[in-house]
């Protein structure tokens, strides 16, 4: 990997890759141009290089798929001793650093690019809650985001599960998902059952980004859970901990005990 790159700030690789996707940043490279890019880093040195690459006939987007995978490789690098994050929030007390969770899951979808993978119990008041998620995957084309969530039915409701999954598909696209594109949503068919003694529930509350970080946390994905509420988590950055947790999930829908919601078309318009 060019040298020049590996001193950039991990927010100033984002900004670099998504200015040459987009066609803000071409060539030729100059320290100007990178200021808004890159403005505490040696932007003479990072230009210089970005136009010998160019020059040997590396394209925009072929740069901006490299400077991508070195911000991807560095967020799979945990720091020394900080493999394992603790997530707590909860009202604010003398002695207690709490890190607020929704600042944590916001910050993990801003910084996924090529998959998120997100289980929950309870998905309310999503359009503020899964916001930032949505905006990344409008603005990420190649972004697979896949949703494994809990769909129950109330005391008493016997209606068909095909009705109820209909129902929580036009929910999910109206009032919880706010982008034009949408995920992929799987449920347990088992939670539908109409005899309780054989009913379940799809209790995991976890996320995980680029098969790299994991955050695994008692909090749903609703607005007191993610903002008020004590809520405690963990934040892992493991390869082989978070492709673990991934395929649990994957191993399960591809072998059908997770099953798909239809949600309709592949995007909202």
């Amino acid at each position: 990997m060019p040298a020049e790159f590996q001193h950039l700030t991990s927010s100033s690789l984002r900004a670099l890759a998504a200015a040459l996707r987009s066609g803000r940043l071409s060539p030729p490279y100059t320290a100007a141009a990178l200021h808004v890019y890159c403005p505490n880093d040696d932007r003479a040195g990072i230009a210089g290089r970005m136009q010998q690459l160019d020059d040997e006939g590396l394209r925009p987007a072929h740069l901006a798929l490299v400077i991508d995978t070195i911000a991807q490789t560095r967020a799979c690098e945990a720091p020394e001793g900080k493999t394992l994050d603790l997530v707590w929030s909860g009202p604010a007390a003398k002695g207690l650093a709490n890190r607020d969770t929704g600042s944590v899951v916001r910050e993990l979808f801003n910084s996924a690019n090529e998959e998120v993978l997100l289980a929950g119990y309870a998905v309310h008041q999503g359009r503020d809650v899964l916001r930032s998620l949505a905006e990344r995957m409008d603005g990420q084309p190649a972004l697979r985001v896949r949703m494994f969530l809990d769909i129950q039915r109330n005391l008493g409701d016997t209606s068909p599960s095909p009705a109820l999954l209909s129902e929580f598909a036009h929910r999910f696209r109206t009032r919880e998902w706010p982008g034009s594109r949408l995920p992929e949503v799987f449920h347990d068919p088992r939670s539908l059952a109409l005899d309780t003694v054989k009913r379940s529930s799809l209790h995991a509350k976890c996320v995980v980004v680029d098969r790299c970080m994991a955050f695994v946390s008692s909090a749903n994905f609703t607005e007191a859970a993610q903002e008020r509420n004590i809520e405690v988590g963990v934040l892992i950055r493991s390869r082989t901990f978070a492709e673990q947790l991934a395929d649990h999930f994957e191993i399960l829908a591809a072998q059908g005990a997770l099953l798909p919601i239809s949600l309709g078309n592949g995007d909202i318009g």
